[in-house]
């Protein structure tokens, strides 16, 4: 099985403050976590640019004049209490929009079986009109549209496996019936949506965990309501909102994911994946703040991508 890995250093040029959980740091640790032997296999690419003005396709009008606002000349912006913006963090934006876009391509014109983007910001918090926690563009939203806009993709999945709820992915997608949104993350968290009774027109599956649990309950919640959702919804790609903060060392979470948790996760998607949509899978970076957690864990989510066993 081919994998493609689309990643860029200028993912290194947002910048937040000293301290700030998503930090430059995170990618340095997912390179250096796929550096090895173990993934002499895996196709490389450097992210191109894209235009920023495809985060339109999901965002509101006037959006991107809120980030531009608060991008300063020098040094960092704040958006809220928890988003910044540096001088090139809207450049870094349209790479992470680039990275999504040049492994779709790949994947849906079959140069690649599947494929993950490491990339920084995360998106999958920025809503319609509103970015917010740690995100500026929805990336993962964006790649959907343009599987739908350019590929003619009738039914897209994502399944986010974040800690934390993709509120703005859920914005986004709620009321669109060819779109299905499927999250497992800890709840109460933030940022406090995601429960059970928020299911848009059957579109939404949200599957919340609570604090301490660990891996009998996150395997329970695929199998009994997330790959259920999946397979009635029967789509021509899944994308995957890759989070690794579900780890048991992450600092924003309290839940008890194992690293090993993520490749289960990743394989059943792929077991799915082959069986209903050509084996199609586009798989974009996240949140995971413990740098050995998400290290940890992108390596089984990758390995898993290319094909490795599951003994469990």
């Amino acid at each position: 099985m081919t994998t493609l890995l689309v990643s860029q250093r200028n993912f290194e040029s947002h910048v937040t403050p000293a301290g700030h959980p998503e930090r430059p740091d995170r990618l340095r640790a997912v390179e250096e976590a796929l550096a090895g032997q173990r993934f002499a296999a895996l196709v490389r690419r450097d992210a191109p640019s894209a235009d920023l003005g495809l985060a339109e396709l999901v965002h509101g009008p006037g959006y991107l004049d809120i980030l531009r606002r608060a991008r300063p000349a020098e040094g960092i912006g704040q958006i809220d209490a928890d988003t910044f913006v540096s001088s090139r963090s809207l450049d870094v934006a349209s790479t992470a929009i680039g990275a999504g876009l040049a492994a779709l391509d790949a994947v849906l014109l079959g140069e690649a079986d599947n494929a993950f983007c490491a990339i920084r910001p995360p998106g999958h918090h920025a809503e319609t009109d509103t970015p917010m926690g740690f995100c500026l563009v929805n990336t993962v939203a964006v790649v959907a549209r343009e599987a739908q806009r350019k590929y003619g993709a009738e039914r897209v999945a994502i399944v986010d496996f974040d800690v934390h709820h993709g509120n703005g992915t859920q914005d986004i997608f709620y009321d669109d019936a060819s779109v299905f949104y499927a999250s497992s993350h800890q709840m109460p968290l933030y940022p406090g949506t995601g429960a059970p009774g928020e299911t848009g027109v059957g579109n939404i599956v949200n599957a919340p965990l609570s604090a301490g649990s660990g891996t009998a309950e996150m395997r329970a919640a695929y199998e009994t309501l997330i790959l259920p959702g999946l397979e009635a919804f029967s789509p021509d790609i899944l994308l995957i909102s890759a989070g690794f903060d579900a780890d048991y060392r992450d600092p924003l979470a309290q839940v008890e994911w194992q690293p090993e948790d993520f490749g289960w996760v990743t394989t059943r998607l792929l077991d799915f994946a082959q069986r209903r949509c050509a084996g199609r899978v586009v798989s974009l970076l996240e949140g995971g703040y413990d740098l050995s957690g998400l290290a940890e864990g992108a390596a089984e989510h990758v390995a898993a991508l290319m094909g490795a066993k599951r003994t469990a």
